[in-house]
């Protein structure tokens, strides 16, 4: 990216929380002037670093590095989270597992989708650099997002400008003054209402019932009836999760939100156990969440003392399309 014209303050180099960075770069010695500073800073705090990129940048930061490469996470993109969701879900897994090691509690990401901007789904990856703002709240992750401008397509420089709230220029950080808020990108302010007394509902064991509520708010959000129907039965199996681990009450409620319908459940009481719904959870006994992570978009279990929420999204019909008949 070129400095602005009209230049703000570089952005502050200590900031704590989720922090969602971008990074144009034309040409092997530019990447390399943005991820060696990155990561070097990081490796010197005691940080771990994760690097999920292309394999000619892994080869390229992997024989600067030289023997600190061993000291650094390093994935393809090609197989690291393709799907946005799965993107966004490894992240937040990686900094579960690593914020414990870091005396920071920071964990660096420099972290490049496969085929961002490029033939693939463009829509789809500028959504989900949206939701990174939203789905990684919370988190202590500082992340670059890296885009090739040799082969991405038209509109990738406004894309990341939008999504991130800086971003980087010859290793300083600068703010985005066209950054705009999630609900801002998707086109509207009202995006995610308020929640309404009749949009919540109690349940209290009875799956049928939930899943009615359920299919009732979703068919007219969703882009057909065959979407709607699997979207039931994702939630279905969420609830029959929560039923095995003997939570019988809980509250649901539908929304859209960030161009995906989404549907929470949430229980005062927690679940013992991790949730499995990885490549491995078809092979454990009992009811796992495997079909509702094959189904859905998004899917996100958190279980503490505050109790367990179970979070899944699948993506919204466009507005002004006309709802199909059938599916």
């Amino acid at each position: 990216m070129n400095t602005p014209a009209a230049a703000a303050a570089p952005a502050r180099a200590v900031k704590s929380g989720f922090r969602h960075q971008g990074c144009l770069y034309g040409s092997d010695a530019e990447f390399l002037a943005m991820a060696v500073p990155f990561v070097e800073d990081g490796l010197r705090r005691g940080e771990p670093v994760l690097v999920t990129t292309t394999a000619a940048n892994l080869e390229l930061l992997h024989a600067v590095m030289s023997a600190d490469a061993d000291r650094i996470a390093f994935a393809e993109s090609d197989y690291f989270g393709r799907r946005p969701s799965q993107l966004a879900d490894a992240l937040r897994r990686y900094w579960g597992r690593h914020r414990s090691t870091a005396p920071t509690g920071t964990v660096r990401i420099l972290a490049e989708p496969a085929r961002a901007g490029g033939s693939g789904d463009e829509a789809a990856w500028q959504l989900t650099e949206a939701e990174f703002n939203v789905a990684l709240v919370g988190t202590r992750i500082w992340m670059i997002c890296p885009y090739d401008t040799r082969t991405t397509g038209p509109g990738v420089v406004e894309v990341a400008r939008r999504t991130h709230p800086e971003y980087v220029v010859d290793g300083v950080t600068w703010p985005s003054t066209q950054f705009r808020a999630p609900e801002e990108a998707n086109g509207s302010a009202a995006a995610t209402p308020s929640l309404a007394a009749e949009d919540l509902f109690h349940f209290e064991g009875d799956l049928v019932a939930v899943r009615r509520h359920v299919l009732e708010r979703a068919s007219a959000l969703l882009r057909s009836e065959d979407t709607a129907t699997l979207f039931g039965i994702a939630v279905g199996e969420a609830v029959a999760y929560l039923l095995e681990h003997g939570i019988d009450r809980s509250a649901v409620w539908v929304r859209p939100a960030a161009g995906r319908v989404v549907c929470t459940l949430h229980s005062e009481r927690p679940v013992d156990g991790p949730a499995f719904y990885g490549p491995r959870a078809a092979a454990r006994p009992g009811t796992t969440l495997w079909m509702t992570d094959q189904i859905c978009e998004w899917l996100d279990v958190s279980s503490d003392a505050a109790g367990c929420t179970i979070e899944l999204a699948m993506r919204e019909r466009p507005a002004g399309a006309a709802h199909p008949a059938g599916g």
